[in-house]
């Protein structure tokens, strides 16, 4: 393909080769994860391995992009990106009452493949379109996902940070560039002066930024929206000037910033026009909009497909996804970043159309062993080249639909109001509000994918956090990954997880006959594949040597909560 002529070609220059393909079993667990975030079945196993027709591996991939699981997948990436919480943070952290009407949004709008253009225009500014409508409405929540906090010190000063988080959010998402710091100062690295901050500033000056009462909450009531969900809309359609603030402090107000798109592409800069006649709201967020999903604008394709290269490799072609200011990283292939972007634009802002591209190519589909890895790491431990692929270890979510998977537990319904996973006692101890803080849901609402687990700032889920779930309260396009022993003991010691242990022994106790049966049936679930004989020797004797009870499920518990600590079962190569 296209992709593999670009990472030859750097290759070749530096006298290396690609890895050989991965193992037919080895690609489809690694699609799997990445399109929909669960293990590929023992069924979808054993026919992908029976099917050797040349367009099997497609017919895979078209089946998992067309299935609602890879909304709830990718939806979860977005929310990062987008700072997603449904509480407020600071000391009272009040519910944003339908929040997860947002979530869900997102969800559906990857499932039914909205043009990447439109899924940015309805989020910026879809109560000014003029075919508005409640998903529209809803979609603008975007804008009301930051923290709140509903007692500042200084009212005025807060209107400013307010402004702050929905410039900061706006431009990190969507345009990878670091614009928050232009609020005080020219930016020292980017070519975004001061003025330029306040200019995007304004497109959301006419929104309800200062403080009417706390019932507010950081947007517009019911009767503005028109519907009763969290979204944005300005109060009045003239909103008053907005000056630039020396030194960022509100004590020195400067000039008056008229609203328009930052400078850095010269070609595309313009102030904002006056709303249109019978216009109730300023329309400068429209404007905004449309700048951003300008064919020309450079940045804004780039970001998108560099995020989309990112979750498929493990790392984006420029591995600062939030940052492509001059500060940022390099791209590793920069034509390729070039062509991409050009294709993406082509393509009609297609993202299925993207991620087919990216997981048909040879370079997704390697190997991560290389026959000459020692040799190779030596001259390209980061893997800059791509010379191999990169193995990954799931990201909270994953782990925790993935065990919910194998025990056969996992419950896939979709949308609707989140679950408030199960969190113990210690863990609420610190809350200043115990009482009413914090109540877990029905145990049977747990069971549903993580997605949907209620995101609460003040508190999170100890399990989550172990593995890296993502802070909140600011866009994150690239999580921390970290390999600590805390992980390792919160999967041998949490009181959860244990209960899938003994879910998994279960489902692999019923209908088997004799240990060997189940031994195999506990690999083929957890692992997707039949044990080894030394594994099945070892196995054999773990549950000959497991002390006699009355419980007939613990020894089998003991063994399926082995294979669920396993390296094999968190990583995917």
């Amino acid at each position: 393909s296209a992709v593999d002529a670009f990472i030859a070609e750097q290759l070749q220059a530096v006298e290396m080769i690609a890895a050989p393909p991965a193992e037919k079993r080895v690609l489809l667990r690694r699609i799997t994860h990445d399109l929909i975030g669960l293990p590929p079945t023992p069924g979808e196993t054993m026919d992908f391995l029976a099917d050797d027709a040349p367009d099997a591996y497609e017919r895979v991939i078209d089946r998992l992009l067309a299935s609602p699981l890879y909304g709830e997948r990718w939806a979860r990436y977005w929310l990062d990106v987008v700072r997603f919480a449904e509480t407020n943070g600071y000391e009272r952290d009040a519910v944003k009452a339908n929040a997860w009407r947002y979530r869900d949004w997102v969800i559906d709008a990857f499932n039914t493949n909205m043009p990447y253009d439109r899924f940015i225009v309805e989020q910026l500014a879809g109560d000014e379109l003029p075919e508005r409508s409640e998903s529209t409405v809803i979609a603008t929540g975007m804008l009301r996902l930051g923290t709140w906090d509903d007692e500042p010190n200084d009212t005025e000063e807060y209107q400013y940070d307010r402004l702050e988080d929905m410039v900061h959010a706006t431009a990190t998402s969507f345009l990878g560039l670091t614009v928050k710091c232009a609020r005080c100062h020219d930016h020292k690295f980017d070519p975004i002066p001061q003025t330029d901050y306040f200019r995007v500033a304004a497109a959301f000056w006419g929104g309800p930024v200062k403080h009417r009462d706390r019932e507010l909450a950081g947007g517009p009531t019911k009767s503005e929206l028109g519907f009763e969900v969290l979204g944005w809309t300005d109060i009045t359609r003239d909103p008053p000037p907005l000056r630039l603030l020396k030194k960022g402090s509100i004590h020195r107000p400067g000039d008056v910033v008229p609203p328009g798109s930052p400078t850095l592409v010269p070609a595309l800069a313009r102030l904002s026009e006056p709303a249109a006649e019978g216009a109730t709201t300023s329309q400068r967020r429209l404007q905004l909009a449309q700048w951003i999903v300008d064919p020309r604008n450079p940045l804004t394709p780039r970001v998108l497909v560099n995020r989309l290269w990112q979750h498929h490799f493990g790392e984006g072609l420029a591995r600062t996804p939030d940052n492509f200011g001059f500060l940022g990283d390099r791209p590793s292939h920069p034509a390729l970043l070039d062509w991409l972007a050009a294709e993406f634009v082509d393509s009609g802002w297609d993202i299925k159309h993207m991620h087919r591209l990216l997981v048909l190519s040879e370079t997704y589909q390697q190997s991560s062993l290389h026959p000459r890895q020692d040799d190779y790491a030596e001259r390209d431990a980061a893997n800059r080249g791509l010379w191999r692929a990169h193995r990954q270890r799931l990201d909270a979510e994953s782990i925790r639909d993935a065990l919910l998977a194998t025990c056969g537990r996992l419950d896939l319904r979709l949308g609707g109001p989140s679950f408030f996973a199960p969190i113990s006692d210690e863990a609420l101890e610190g809350l200043s509000m115990k009482s009413g803080a914090y109540h877990a849901s029905p145990l049977e609402e747990s069971y549903r994918r993580s997605v949907y687990m209620f995101t609460k700032r003040g508190i999170a889920v100890p399990l989550m956090t172990t593995f890296d779930a993502c802070d909140n309260t600011a866009p994150v396009g690239r999580r921390d990954v970290t390999t600590v022993p805390t992980q390792a003991l919160a999967l041998l010691n949490n009181a959860w997880v244990h209960e899938q242990s003994r879910a998994f022994a279960a489902r692999v106790s019923t209908g088997a006959e004799g240990a060997k049966e189940r031994i195999a049936r506990a690999w083929t679930l957890a692992l997707g594949r039949a044990p080894t004989e030394l594994e099945q020797a070892a196995a054999l004797s773990h549950i000959e040597a497991f002390p006699e009870s009355d419980d007939a499920l613990a020894a089998w518990t003991s063994l399926c909560h082995v294979l669920i600590n396993s390296n094999e079962f968190l990583y995917v190569d």
